[in-house]
């Protein structure tokens, strides 16, 4: 057997070409985990998992093949090898399907600082999981838990292709959350807090996670219903990376290419209202999608997708990149099942001049979501239409809590009458700040 993950994974490229691949890559996966969970001051679980994944993906004569293993023993990996290039003989051509040329490939690996060295037990994540909850209930109109949890992991990729690209590089996860309700019989609400870092250090900490937990439980009682409107919508930051996210999906090659995006004659023309700018960031020190070469070894670098307003790129892998005549972005991500597919890293729409507070004070009546629900979304068109609940605006204030609602309008016109805030903070693997939009539906009574 080989010595490491990433000899590993060059001798079954290597094998491949032996039972006659024109090129083939390999890529494993590593991970280890470990969580636990209470609730009511209970541990209520502790899982561990370890897992090894190998993908391999062959090309023989314009055409490919993929297939994947979690078994090691070399007579399985060369019988894989062996079915994969006989797969691909017989699989349809495909003319957009090959490996990264070798100016595209990562030579240099850039130092993320994704792994902080740590190893956490499970009494220590008990204890976490324990301070969320305890936090929580302490909140005054608390009445039960839906339980806390703590987690840790730590998670390996290693990539070797035929075209001479060889890397690897691995990353930690710690993350807390807290779910509590409020309230009796058919007045109870829910809601949540949680935090995730690449770094321990970075970890919010877990008694502030319960006691927003519960603040956000509490302040959602008596919820009321409004009647259908058109106002002003407020996205709180919980929520508003949702928008980015379908801004991702209709940006993304595979979309593009297949001809059933929104926004597939939009590159190079203003999408979004000027002085909106939407980065993609996988070389972010400790960001939660940080990786320093794609799925396909191509070497990533910060990139913005909107400037000014304006559609700078689309979202671009080997293969969608061939079929629209352009080259590829570094944006292929992938697991071990399936080829590569275009995709978003560190995502993030930069914070406009105005505090939130600013944002909402001109606002006669309006909306502050805080949580969607469903996902009514027309990738083709653009149509928009979701459960919503959050808070009524009057005269420029937060009132009283709203729910069983539903918001409607188009991405397109959504984006074109987009106001950021200045409040943006990197939670999550996309994120943005509190949002404003102009002249959407809501429906309710």
């Amino acid at each position: 057997m080989p010595s490491s993950p990433l000899d590993t994974v060059h001798a079954l490229v290597d094998l491949a070409r032996k039972k006659g691949a024109d090129a083939a890559e390999a890529v494993l996966f590593e991970s280890t985990s470990l969580s636990a969970s209470c609730r009511l001051g209970k541990v209520e679980d502790i899982e561990r998992s370890e897992g090894r994944d190998l993908g391999l993906r062959v090309f023989a004569g314009g055409r490919q093949a993929v297939v994947s293993s979690t078994d090691f023993l070399p007579e399985t990996l060369e019988a894989l090898a062996e079915r994969v290039v006989a797969m691909a003989n017989a699989a349809p051509p495909d003319p957009y399907c090959g490996l990264a040329e070798a100016g595209l490939i990562a030579r240099t690996f850039p130092e993320l600082d994704l792994d902080d060295g740590s190893d956490i037990s499970a009494d220590a994540l008990s204890t976490r999981a324990k301070e969320a909850e305890d936090a929580a209930l302490a909140i005054q109109g608390v009445t039960n838990s839906s339980g806390a949890g703590a987690s840790f992991g730590r998670g390996s990729v290693y990539l070797a292709t035929s075209a001479g690209f060889a890397g690897s590089y691995q990353g930690t996860t710690h993350s807390v959350s807290a779910s509590v309700l409020a309230g009796e019989g058919t007045g109870m609400e829910r809601d949540y807090d949680f935090s995730s870092a690449r770094h321990l250090a970075d970890l919010e900490a877990a008694a502030e996670i319960g006691k927003r937990a519960g603040e956000k439980t509490v302040r959602r009682l008596g919820a009321r219903k409004v009647k259908s409107q058109a106002v002003p919508i407020i996205y709180d930051p919980r929520v508003s990376n949702s928008l980015l996210g379908h801004f991702a999906g209709a940006i993304s090659g595979s979309a593009v290419a297949r001809g059933t995006s929104f926004l597939q004659n939009k590159l190079g023309t203003e999408v979004f209202a000027k002085g909106i700018s939407i980065i993609d960031d996988p070389l972010r020190p400790r960001g939660m999608r940080s990786k320093p070469f794609d799925g396909e070894g191509v070497a990533t670098t910060r990139q913005a997708l909107v400037e000014d307003g304006t559609l700078k790129t689309w979202l671009l892998d080997i293969s969608t990149a061939k079929q629209l005549g352009l080259q590829t972005t570094g944006h292929a991500s992938r697991g071990t099942g399936a080829p590569p597919a275009p995709g978003p890293t560190n995502l993030y729409m930069e914070p406009g001049a105005l505090s939130p507070e600013e944002l909402i004070a001109d606002i006669d009546e309006g909306l502050y979501v805080t949580e969607m629900i469903g996902m009514g979304v027309n990738g083709v068109t653009g149509d928009y239409s979701r459960g919503a609940s959050g808070f009524w605006i009057e005269k420029g204030k937060l009132t009283y809590p709203v729910s069983e609602i539903t918001v409607a309008g188009n991405l397109k016109e959504m984006f074109a009458h987009l106001t950021p805030a200045s409040d943006l903070d990197f939670r999550y693997g996309t994120n943005a700040p509190t949002l404003r939009i102009e002249g959407m539906t809501v429906a309710g009574n």
